[in-house]
């Protein structure tokens, strides 16, 4: 029976490759809710692609550092006196006390329990006591450190043994997005929320328009009606589609000066999976970064980002609430779309034309090219 679901979830996936956006469908229901299908996703996915953890702003300066968790792994990103950005285990190499915890500045990372202490190239710098130990080598002693990259303002790291740099794979996205300069905006609000639902539900429903009029009604409809959304050519290593703006709606920042008008009236919707979904504007942009914590439980991490100097407390607090407004309309017909993907009566559906849920199908092109080996092996 274990084998039997893995064929054919495969063979579902392995479909999914080469039909076109108007024979699309769906995926059966075990790709959301099996056990066995999620501790794959676990090993394959989150455990060796490119994952988000915040924005370069949040550890901007010399001695900066935040603490996060990935999986299982407690991690910490310090930024160091010549600028560079590392990401260390959080693990003292003494009994394995948690170094730091939250966010802030300091100049060295110090364990609470006994005092040992490491500098920012993730060495250690000092030791209590331990100098009599005879089989203690305390040069070799260091914090095993994982690869980082910086992408437009978004800090990545990845938890596999030498991966394939992921800037470069991304290269036709940031030609989407460059004129926007999301490197330049300023994280304004973040906030970490329990999801509960299935990761890849989380990300399909934030990367399809098809939802935006009839769900979001009051809140997102008057923005991006789902009547101008578009769909874009996906990469290896993202996806998305175009949400156009109202030609009614007020602007009063458009962004950047490098942007075209055809640029300040749309926002890039994109995902850089598994761990990463955001909607692009001129004049300032959100995103999510996601993990699973189990097959109905998503850790999400939300934040809003603004270009330029001249937003007034009201002006972002009218955006934060219109964020949150829409997120919680998102998070309610989630948790029935996992109530209903649980029935024995679920059964896959067709998507809609590639405008409104081609990015669905993209992502389970991306699902199929990391984890068809792993399905078919299992």
């Amino acid at each position: 029976m274990g084998q039997d679901k893995f064929k054919k979830l495969a063979q579902a996936l392995k479909q999914s490759e080469v039909l076109d956006y108007d024979q699309a469908w769906s995926m059966p229901r075990s790709y959301y809710i099996d056990e066995d299908i999620a501790a794959l996703e676990r090993e394959r996915l989150f455990g060796r692609e490119w994952l988000c953890f915040g924005r370069s702003e949040e550890v901007a300066k010399t001695g900066d550092y935040m603490a996060f968790q990935l999986c299982d792994e407690p991690l910490v990103a310090v930024r160091g006196e010549n600028g560079m950005l590392r990401v260390f285990s959080n693990v003292c190499r003494h009994r394995g006390a948690l170094l730091a915890q939250g966010s802030g500045n300091r100049s060295r990372l110090v364990c609470p329990y006994h005092q040992w202490s490491y500098d920012f190239e993730g060495g250690l710098a000092g030791a209590p006591r331990m100098e009599s130990h005879k089989s203690f080598d305390r040069k070799s002693c260091r914090l095993p450190e994982f690869p980082v990259e910086e992408w437009h303002g978004f800090l990545f790291t990845n938890l596999g043994r030498n991966p394939e740099p992921l800037t470069p794979r991304l290269e036709g996205l940031s030609a989407l997005i460059r004129n926007y300069h999301m490197e330049e905006m300023k994280l304004r609000y973040v906030a970490d929320e329990i999801w509960h639902t299935n990761w890849k539900c989380l990300i399909e429903n934030f990367m399809e328009g098809y939802h935006l009029t009839p769900l979001h009604k009051t809140t997102l409809h008057p923005v991006n009606p789902t009547r101008l959304c578009s769909h874009f050519p996906a990469g290896d290593a993202y996806f998305g589609y175009n949400a156009g703006y109202s030609p009614d709606l007020p602007r009063s920042n458009k962004g950047h000066p490098d942007l075209t008008e055809a640029e300040v009236d749309n926002c890039v919707m994109f995902a850089i999976p598994p761990g990463l979904v955001s909607g692009c504007g001129g004049d300032y942009s959100s995103f999510i970064c996601v993990q699973p914590e189990a097959i109905d439980r998503v850790k999400a991490r939300l934040g809003l980002i603004f270009y330029g100097d001249g937003w007034t407390d009201d002006a972002v607090a009218h955006a934060v609430t219109l964020f949150n407004d829409t997120m919680a309309e998102d998070k309610d017909v989630l948790v029935g779309l996992m109530a209903g993907m649980a029935s024995a009566h679920h059964s896959a559906g067709p998507l809609a034309p590639a405008d409104f849920e081609g990015p669905v199908l993209d992502f389970y092109r991306y699902y199929s090219r990391r984890m068809q080996q792993a399905l078919s092996g299992a």
